[in-house]
This record gives C-alpha cells, structure tokens and sequence, in this order.
C-alpha cells in the first residue's frame, strides 16, 4: 500500500515537472541569446539563467578570497557569497565523476533532490491528513507557479528535500536526524531560523508529555542537540565567509548588495513595497489582511489535521520573510517552503471530516498553477535584455 501511494505520488509530481519542461523548452526558443545561455539557448541553457549562473560560476570556480567592491564608491559588489555552498559543490562533485557540463548535472540534480522531497512531503503529510489530502497537496505544490525552479539549477528542490526531511524527523522526534539535517540546511539555505521555532515547539510538546513518557537523560541532550544544530546552521554560513575572507561581515555586505538601498532593512522593505503597488492607505491594509488570513487559514480547525509543527513551521517562514526579506518578483520562489498550506486550500486538514470536495479544488488549484507557470517561465525565467525581473 505505501509502495503503491508513493509511486502515484512520484507519477503526479513527474508530470507536473514534464509539463514545466515542455514550457521551458517551448519558451527556449523565444529567448534571445546572451551570455548564460549562449548562441543557442535550449533547455538546459534556460535552466542556468539568473541565479543558476552564480551557481554555475561556484560549482566551476568556487568563492572568492575577498569581498569585491567597486573601486569608484567603496560599495560591496554582488558576488558568490550570497549563494550558499551545497548544491553548487554537490554539482560539482557529480560533475567530475559523470564529465557532464553544469547545466545538465545541475538541472538533473534539482530534478532528483525535487522527486526525492515531493516522497518525503507525501509521506509526511499522509502521517497527518490521510493519503488523499497527501496526494492532492503534492500534486498543488508540484504544479504551482513557480515549481518550474524545482527543475532549474537551483537550490529551491535540495532546500526543500532537506526541509520536508527535517520536518519529518523532528514530527517523529528523531532528534540526531534532526540535527544533521540542520547543520546540512545551514549549507543550503538560510531558513533556520524559522526551523529553530518549530524545534522549540517539538521540544516543549515532547516536555508535556514527560509525566506519562519519561525523558532519558540521552532522548534529553538529543533533543537539545536538535535545538543546538539550528543555532549553528544559521551562524555557519556566515562564520566561514567571514574565515575565508577576512571579513566579518563578509555575508551581510554581500546580502546588502542585492539590495535597494544597499543594505539589508528589516520589514520596512514590505510596506514600502505595499504602499508603491497598492497606495498609503491600502498598502498597509492589505498587508494586514494577508497577516490575518495566514493566522486564519493555520489556527482554524481545517487545519487542525496537520498538528502543532506544520501549523507553526508556515507562520515561522512566513514572519521570517517579512523580517529579512525584500519582497519583488522572486517572492513566488520564496512561497514554495508554504507547502503546508496545500493541505488546507485544498480542504484536507480537518481532523474530523471528510473533504468531500478535495477532487475538485485539487484540481482547480492544479490548473491554476500550470496556467502559472506558463506566466512564470515567460514573463521572469526568459530574460530580456539589457535587464529584466528575475525569478
């Protein structure tokens, strides 16, 4: 039974991916040649645009020793250290052993590392939801509007694989799992600390329970190991830009870089932005009103299927990307860790009703995605020279 859900799952997952690959390609040939792509662009030269190029550039070249800054005004430049280190290196290690150029090995890694978290997610969530709720969540997540990305070479799929397996671990109190996972996601993304508030709620949950289930001295030091390895994950990156460069605040700078005002600001960025789409007044009102549909959608019975850390690990992410995020185009990437809210648009999280109507707003909801991507792949993927919005 578990073989045959897991098989159906990876078949609604691949064919998502089949269908964001036909777009991709389709799209290939409306994209004017340019340096990433060269002088014929094809599918897997589409799959290094934008941030897959700074990848390409680690996996073939690694960091730099320093910082580099523009000699004109002293400013920190964009540059590798914003990119985190596991996927281009795992990359690269893959493409000395094969021979293959970057652009396949590092799309065809993304491929794999997004089949192997689209398991993880169903096995996760069918623990929770049931396997129906389980299935059409994957099939939402896979045919979202910016899954394309989980077949880029990005980090988006290895981000995700670690993050469904640290959720898995942690749901199942497996605490050293847990903690080597973390210290693997401090070298991929910088999620953790979002990841240390959803521990923190594992931990006091397993604590409640110490009446009736005693704590071992070892269950009890492996669980603050879990803690600990989120601490370290997201102080790691940081610490060995600043060994290799001399700099301390080596990653910050080069954060600061990509933003508008050269520097990293945290929150004002979203109401600055709500208020230039939308007006003083109903910027912030419209900001408040996403804040509290959020809390809606988690904190109300239809989702009481998903438990304590899938109800907490989107509100964590969510509240993290306000703090240190610069909302733009690339927020769409940035919405693909939410996946727990799959489970509650598509009426599967109750605890206690059958979702009669799943079939059906799976299935709107998966249109709506490949309609989407469609968008996705041709308004932000193709770029359009001399510069353009990226993915």
């Amino acid at each position: 039974m578990r073989r045959h859900f897991t098989l159906t799952l990876i078949g609604v997952y691949l064919l998502c991916r089949l269908f964001s690959g036909v777009v991709i390609a389709v799209v290939a040939g409306h994209q004017t040649p340019v340096t990433w792509t060269g002088p014929h662009p094809d599918y897997f030269s589409m799959t290094v645009l934008w941030d897959g190029s700074w990848y390409r550039e680690i996996a073939e070249h690694g960091y730099p020793a320093t910082v580099p800054v523009d000699p004109s005004n002293g400013h920190v430049q964009q540059n590798a250290w914003a990119f985190y280190p596991a996927f281009p290196m795992l990359t690269r290690a893959l493409m000395s052993v094969t021979g293959l150029g970057f652009p396949v090995v590092g799309s065809t890694l993304a491929l794999l590392c997004g089949v192997g978290a689209a398991a993880l997610m169903g096995l996760l969530l069918r623990d929770r939801v049931g396997p129906r709720a389980a299935l059409g969540a994957v099939a939402v997540f896979g045919a979202f509007l910016s899954a394309p990305s989980l077949q880029l070479a990005y980090t988006e799929s290895l981000a995700l694989l670690l993050l469904v397996g640290y959720l898995l671990a942690i749901g199942r109190e497996r605490w050293l799992t847990a903690t080597a996972l973390a210290l693997a996601i401090g070298l991929t993304r910088p999620i953790a600390a979002p990841l240390a508030i959803v521990t923190v709620v594992a931990v006091w949950l397993r604590w409640r329970r110490r009446g009736r289930e005693p704590i071992s001295w070892r269950e009890g030091l492996s669980a603050l190991s879990a803690l600990a390895g989120c601490g370290v994950a997201g102080l790691m990156w940081p610490a060995i830009a600043w060994y290799v460069t001399g700099d301390r605040t080596a990653y910050t700078d080069t954060m600061g870089a990509w933003r508008s005002g050269g520097h990293v600001v945290f929150v004002r960025p979203w109401l600055d932005m709500a208020r230039y789409l939308f007006g003083d007044t109903f910027g912030p009102v419209g900001l408040a009103v996403l804040a509290v549909g959020l809390l809606v959608m988690l904190l109300g019975p239809w989702a009481a299927g998903l438990g304590p850390e899938l109800r907490v690990w989107p509100l964590a992410y969510a509240a993290y990307l306000v703090v240190v995020l610069d909302p733009w185009t690339s927020i769409f990437r940035y919405l693909l860790p939410l996946f727990p809210l799959a489970v509650v648009a598509i009426g599967g999280g109750w605890r206690d009703r059958v979702a009669r109507w799943l079939p059906w707003r799976t299935g709107i909801l998966v249109l709506l995605g490949l309609a989407g991507q469609v968008w996705w792949v041709w308004e932000l993927l193709r770029f359009v020279p001399p510069s353009d919005y990226p993915p």
